[in-house]
């Protein structure tokens, strides 16, 4: 008997989402990273409030991460009430989230286009693809596939007939989305673009166009208006932390030649997805300028390109549109934070890709060999598995903090921040040489890197096994990191330390006194406590060793 469409569909969807978790399944086993999971997670005391009204109170309240995000933190902290704080728990649920977005996007753009094929090989190459690991492998990137599954579905509501229902629950859907991650303020956007096509309300060029265009502008003006809310607190957020770049430290032609440079590098990484690293460092203001205007040529012809295909085939122009549309607010314009890019920034803008791909070449094909079914639908299973392949071998990489930094270094160069968490991993198994060597690695590269700057001098300055020929090593890396942070009460009691490690008893109780100082100023009990007991050691003439 033959299955209607209906269950078809559904078939299909739970295919999807098994393939995907069989992939990542080894996943489940991976170690805590101590690249942010102990910011977010396993250090944060707040995760341990659980799902009680404090908890909520936080999850709501706080910008911690400079940024704001309730529903995220409240996935972490519910898994927190299940399991504690056990590795398998959180990365089990980012892979069972990854795997239904993925079947709950093939269902959305099955009902938005009525075809099954090709939207189950858009929807497979968001699941499979390795550009994916990053937001998938990584607990602190919970915020990811928490948000495409709203995402998801709110693009299944908005193909529902229109109507008053069809309008709350995308405005529903988007609003939770938007608690998990604000990058998903370019949806009303994209729902234009889908208004266009495979929508069909929208034909640029009509008599009607501009009428047309104002109803659909019309109707999602709530939309916008949460759109607008989301963005206001997401630049509160980033400002209070202040993470934000200003224009002085990176002009504007730096952010734009490295947004065009972003975009050719993120296509280039979707087509052939090799060396791909957890942190790629911003060239700041050096950056080549003829490359930079290479890579928006190129952008500009590509786009020339999708808008002159329009006519013959519109899914091509809307998915390098939505693939476009989506990477603006993550293009640096507006720069937050050290990196240049970062693989999670495509985690949706690669469904607008794959969608030009899954429509576009079949359509290709078909003008060179009319009726070649077969050949796209093995190129399709072709192109499926080796995505699956290449993420499985991706996926090892993640596996602990030490492999995951190693093979950033491998591909990327000057990468201060990989020398820093490699050093930090191998501390944690007691190889001190290593980690010394990894943290002078990143400070040489990157001078005013405060945190490795004043990790190294704790180091040299407290650790039995550190070299007591570094001591005035130790002196000059605390007395920067005084300076680059502002005489913090933390750099001060480092520079005490190094001070007292160097024989010099009087200027370290002298620091160590200004570091208490201004650690009670900052409110911080605990830490003042912490330095006063240094500073008896330092009184009696000798240094603080850490245990």
């Amino acid at each position: 008997m033959a299955l209607d469409a209906g269950a078809r569909r559904v078939l299909l969807a739970v295919g999807l989402a098994l393939a995907v978790a069989a992939v990542y399944w080894p996943a489940r086993g991976h170690e805590w990273l101590n690249y942010d999971d102990d910011v977010y997670v396993t250090s944060n005391p707040d995760i341990a409030l659980g799902l009680s009204g404090e908890g909520f109170g936080w999850a709501f309240t706080s910008f911690q991460g400079a940024n704001w995000f309730p529903l995220t933190r409240l996935s972490w902290m519910l898994d927190y009430e299940l399991s504690g704080l056990d590795a398998r728990r959180f990365h089990t649920t980012g892979l069972l989230l990854h795997a239904a977005a993925t079947a709950l996007l093939f269902l959305a753009l099955a009902r938005l286009t009525g075809n099954f094929g090709r939207s189950a090989f858009a929807a497979g190459i968001f699941g499979l693809h390795p550009l994916q690991v990053e937001a998938v492998a990584w607990a602190a990137g919970r915020k990811d596939p928490l948000s495409a599954l709203w995402f998801a579905a709110a693009l299944w509501c908005y193909a529902a007939p229109r109507g008053r229902t069809r309008d709350v629950t995308v405005f529903a859907c988007l609003a939770f989305g938007l608690m998990a991650k604000q990058t998903l303020v370019t949806l009303p956007f994209l729902l234009l673009l889908l208004d266009a096509w495979p929508g069909e309300r929208l034909h640029p060029g009509s008599p009607g166009f501009g009428r047309a265009l104002r109803r659909a502008v019309v109707e999602k003006l709530p939309l916008f208006a949460l759109v607008a809310a989301a963005t206001v607190m997401t630049l509160w957020a980033q400002s209070s932390a202040g993470v934000v770049a200003g224009v002085d430290r990176l002009p504007l032609l730096a952010r734009a030649a490295n947004a065009s440079l972003a975009i050719v590098t993120y296509l280039r990484r979707a087509l052939l997805p090799t060396d791909l690293g957890v942190f790629y460092p911003h060239p700041g203001t050096d950056f080549s300028g003829s490359a930079a205007l290479a890579a928006a040529a190129g952008v500009a012809l590509l786009t020339v390109f999708a808008v002159r295909v329009a006519r013959v085939c519109p899914a091509v122009t809307v998915g390098w549109l939505w693939f476009l549309g989506m990477l603006v607010p993550v293009l640096g314009l507006v720069q937050v934070g050290d990196q240049s890019t970062a693989d999670r920034y495509t985690y949706l803008p690669l469904v607008g890709l794959a969608i030009a791909v899954a429509w576009g070449v079949p359509a290709a094909i078909e003008r060179i060999r009319p009726g070649a079914k077969k050949l796209v639908a093995a190129l399709a299973l072709l192109c499926l598995v080796a995505c699956g392949a290449t993420t499985t071998r991706q996926l090892a990489y993640w596996r602990n903090s030490e492999s995951l930094m190693r093979h950033t270094l491998n591909v990327t160069g000057n990468n201060y921040i990989a020398h820093a968490y490699l050093g930090a991993a191998l501390l944690e198994r007691g190889d001190v040489a290593g980690t010394v060597d990894n943290w002078r690695a990143s400070g040489r590269i990157a001078p005013g890197y405060v945190t490795v700057a004043n990790n190294l001098a704790w180091l040299l300055a407290t650790h039995p096994a550190a070299d007591p020929e570094a001591s005035e090593e130790a002196v000059a890396l605390a007395e920067r990191a005084v300076r680059l942070s502002g005489n913090s009460p933390a750099s001060l009691d480092t520079l005490a330390a190094a001070y007292a490690r160097a024989g010099r008893s009087g200027d370290a109780v002298r620091t160590a006194a200004r570091a208490r100082k201004a650690a009670l100023a900052d409110g911080d009990a605990a830490l003042a406590d912490e330095i006063s007991r240094r500073l008896a050691s330092y009184r009696s003439g000798g240094a603080w060793r850490e245990e």
